[in-house]
């Protein structure tokens, strides 16, 4: 194993661009970072260490993610490479069941928990020594300031030097109007630390990775600002703008109370090498114009069996899928698959603006667990003239689900909810029944 506190050797295990993260103390470590920046993988690194310390041997790490399912493959799988990367495989040893690392020779613990459970989170307590720090990744995931300031509390009470309190936040860029913003980022705090990291620091990306972002800056320059700089992910003449991310349940939007008034829809764009296959799924009310987008599935390389296999696993193989109709020797191949309710999308002149703009007419709510919906409706836009001024055409980019959703409100066009408290006389129909109800409270 290398010696945890040298800082020559340690420098060749984390490389550059991550000094002042590696040296603050203060309350919150905040980085938000482009693609392949290295910033999971450097937090790893610092937890391993400096949990390996002596004099930090009665520390103990929390590591949150949204869901406690995303963290097996992710925070934990991370922190295994940073304990093999460190020659420490003697000293910490990981289970799944629960899902925990432990330091054989302290008994200090490294815990993970998921906001899906946040009873878990804030009644967590320590074998031994002190809960001195959290690390939540993926931190955009986390929909409101107050969900935070409750995980925030669970860092609390006094711990003896030289041990200290930390929380550190790491995440992809995005959206300027997500609270991480104004809280960490706006106004210089001397408590926070608070960077933005790109590609260009890791200098163990392979030739391939830099040329992919090369080529992203010359044909994708919005995108290349964002996955490539880790600038914020909203860019000037986005199409949709009343969209947020919020997590809601799925159960009760579908079987509650109010389900009558939605209806579900489900498109299909068919892609395969560099454009991905889309599926989306969504539940739509259209009498109060609001739109909410629960599932999705976006892949580049899949054949029509694949996709059919895929909807059939979801299951959606009952439901009317709408899908691009400029692909029929597919929707037939899907068909004979036994997705057999697919249909072809409706296409014509002016099919891609009156498509937009009727899903314009929509306040759009995205499910976090939906990232590739986040990330077009983060970045598709309008086209720019010569001089920079927009132009009523949108990009043909960052648009495949987009295209999805627009064949899927194809079934929203002729669709009125029965409001099942109502009930009708037979030979009477439900509008005359609301017409008389209407009537009366005016008698």
């Amino acid at each position: 194993m290398i010696w945890v506190d040298d800082a020559t050797r340690m420098r060749t295990f984390i490389g550059n661009g991550y000094d002042r993260f590696w040296s603050f103390k203060g309350r919150y470590r905040v980085v938000k970072g482009s693609r392949a920046s290295k910033k999971s993988k450097t937090a790893a690194l610092w937890f391993v260490s400096q949990l390996s310390k002596e004099k930090y041997r009665d520390a103990n790490l929390l590591v949150i993610r949204k869901t406690f399912r995303t963290l097996k493959d992710s925070c934990f799988a991370e922190l295994k490479w940073a304990i093999r990367r460190l020659g420490l495989q003697g000293t910490w040893k990981a289970k799944e069941s629960p899902l925990e690392i432990e330091n054989v020779k302290t008994g200090q613990k490294i815990y993970f928990r998921g906001l899906d459970d946040p009873f878990k989170i804030t009644s967590i307590t320590v074998e031994r020594g002190y809960l001195c720090w959290l690390w939540i990744e993926e931190a955009y995931e986390i929909d409101n300031e107050a969900d935070f300031a409750t995980i925030d509390e669970s860092i609390r009470g006094a711990v003896p030097e030289p041990l200290f309190k930390q929380v550190t936040l790491t995440f992809n860029p995005w959206s300027e109007t997500h609270w991480l913003k104004k809280r960490f980022f706006d106004t210089p705090q001397r408590d926070v630390l608070a960077i933005t990291t790109d590609y260009t620091c890791n200098e163990w990306l392979q030739e391939d990775d830099k040329r992919m972002f090369e080529t992203m800056k010359q044909n994708n320059p919005r995108r290349y600002r964002v996955a490539g700089l880790g600038d914020w992910g909203v860019a000037q003449g986005l199409i949709f703008d009343n969209w947020c991310v919020q997590a809601f349940s799925v159960e009760e939007l579908l079987h509650g109370e109010d389900s009558w008034k939605y209806r579900c829809v489900y498109g299909l764009d068919y892609g395969y090498s560099n454009d991905p296959t889309a599926f989306v799924a969504a539940a739509v009310n259209r009498e109060d114009k609001v739109l909410y987008i629960f599932d999705e599935h976006y892949q580049t390389r899949m054949v029509n069996s694949e996709i059919a296999a895929m909807i059939k696993k979801k299951g959606y193989q009952k439901e009317r899928i709408r899908a691009d109709c400029a692909e029929p020797k597919s929707n037939e191949e899907l068909r004979r698959a036994g997705i057999l309710r697919i249909q072809p999308a409706d296409k014509g002149r002016d099919s891609v603006l009156h498509g937009i703009a009727v899903l314009q007419e929509y306040r759009i709510v995205v499910h976090p667990v939906c990232k590739a919906a986040i990330a077009e409706l983060s970045s598709y836009a309008w086209k720019t003239d010569s001089t920079g001024a927009g132009i009523n055409e949108p990009e043909d980019k960052n648009n495949h689900l987009m295209d999805a959703l627009r064949y899927a409100m194809a079934d929203v066009r002729h669709f009125r909810p029965k409001d099942p408290t109502v009930r009708t006389k037979p030979g009477v129909s439900y509008y005359a029944r609301l017409a008389a109800s209407f009537d009366s409270e005016w008698e």
